[in-house]
């Protein structure tokens, strides 16, 4: 959805009735990052689903924040900005470690939070370089799929990938453009199934499978199924380290307090049976968690972002106890780049999470409140 149709709605009365809940989502990723949601077609979804607030949350740029913003005005939606990254943790303890990120050590997921509208453009320029640097790294990732998939299923970075992007470019646009290769060649759901574990030679979680081979019935779902499966159990047959894309962890953190940001770690968790079946079981940061709260606390960061879906109530205990212990704001929001995905959080529902929904709205008024226009 455009910017220019929600604004044909708001006018012309087009909109249904939508009932308000006490749901939020601060972790929404656009066409401007990866997801099928326009900025403007992701508040209208969280708007249709009765959200009480959202958030946009792109890879390395805001460059849908204005739109996103806009959009939330028509339709009366509390909403509120960050932009995501990762950042280089080489020169702290945890060099060496496996943090959050799945696919590189010494590597850390990160969120600027609650980012002053005036200085929208300025936070995008400053990630400008760092996209530079990943579309390169990202070309290497192309020749090195080329190397291991037959000819027919080669992709092109110029003429496959950036098509599909908008801003930035991530690995999943460059898992999509091998998704729609495979869509081309096996044209049904069982061959492509097919493709992917006999000629790809990849695992298939059971649950994803299912949902794959009922691409007959769910379309919509259907590439990003493929996707889903591509980005859990591919990626690290053609990965190359990420390296001068990533700004340092206290780079990071000086430029999110310049520019009068929260600075938010991005808690992931020992991951068993992944919820969106695009992350195989692997362990994270729990073993030296106590420690890593610790550090981040000595860097200098303001908050902790996590997504109860994704972890156990025990997980979720102590990373919410470790939060009071250390000061940190706590932030939550689900992570949606794909059509499956849910904008409804249930866990919202529990008593135990209401600072959560608490949490959003003082991010929006914090914004609101330092926005000079």
């Amino acid at each position: 959805m455009t910017i220019e149709k929600l604004r044909v709605m708001v006018e012309n009365g087009s909109l249904p009735a939508v009932n308000r809940t006490h749901y939020i989502n601060n972790h929404i990723h656009t066409t401007h990052s990866f997801s099928p949601y326009t900025p403007a077609g992701a508040v209208y979804t969280a708007w249709a689903n009765g959200l009480a607030t959202a958030g946009i949350m792109d890879h390395d740029t805001t460059s849908g924040a204005r739109e996103f913003l806009e959009a939330g005005k028509l339709l009366d939606l509390p909403v509120t900005v960050g932009v995501e990254c990762r950042v280089d943790m080489s020169r702290t303890p945890f060099v060496g470690r496996r943090i959050n990120n799945p696919d590189q050590d010494s590597c850390a997921y990160v969120a600027m939070h609650c980012i002053p509208h005036q200085y929208i453009v300025a936070v995008d320029n400053w990630f400008a370089p760092y996209r530079e640097a990943r579309n390169r790294r990202n070309r290497k990732m192309c020749e090195n799929i080329n190397k291991i998939v037959p000819d027919y299923l080669a992709i092109d970075f110029d003429r496959d990938v950036l098509p599909l992007a908008v801003s930035t470019v991530t690995e999943r646009h460059i898992l999509f453009a091998l998704t729609k290769k495979i869509t081309a060649v096996y044209k049904t759901p069982e061959e492509a199934l097919h493709c992917l574990k006999n000629v790809l030679e990849i695992d298939v979680p059971a649950r994803v499978e299912r949902n794959i081979l009922g691409g007959h019935d769910t379309p919509q779902y259907y590439e990003y199924d493929i996707l889903g499966a591509l980005k859990g159990n591919f990626v690290e047959k053609f990965y190359v380290n990420a390296s001068d894309e990533m700004p340092d962890v206290s780079e990071f953190i000086e430029m999110v307090h310049r520019y009068d940001g929260l600075a938010a770690y991005a808690y992931l968790g020992d991951v068993g049976d992944s919820v969106t079946g695009d992350k195989k079981t692997q362990k994270f940061e729990d073993d030296y968690l106590d420690d890593l709260m610790r550090v981040l606390k000595e860097l200098g960061f303001d908050a902790v972002t996590y997504m109860p879906t994704r972890n156990t109530e025990a997980q979720l205990d102590r990373v919410m106890a470790l939060c009071e212990e250390y000061g940190f704001m706590q932030i939550s929001g689900e992570d949606i780049n794909s059509p499956r995905q849910s904008f409804i959080c249930k866990a919202y529902d529990k008593p135990k999470f209401k600072h959560l929904i608490d949490a959003a709205f003082a991010l929006i008024e914090r914004e609101s409140r330092l926005s000079t226009e």
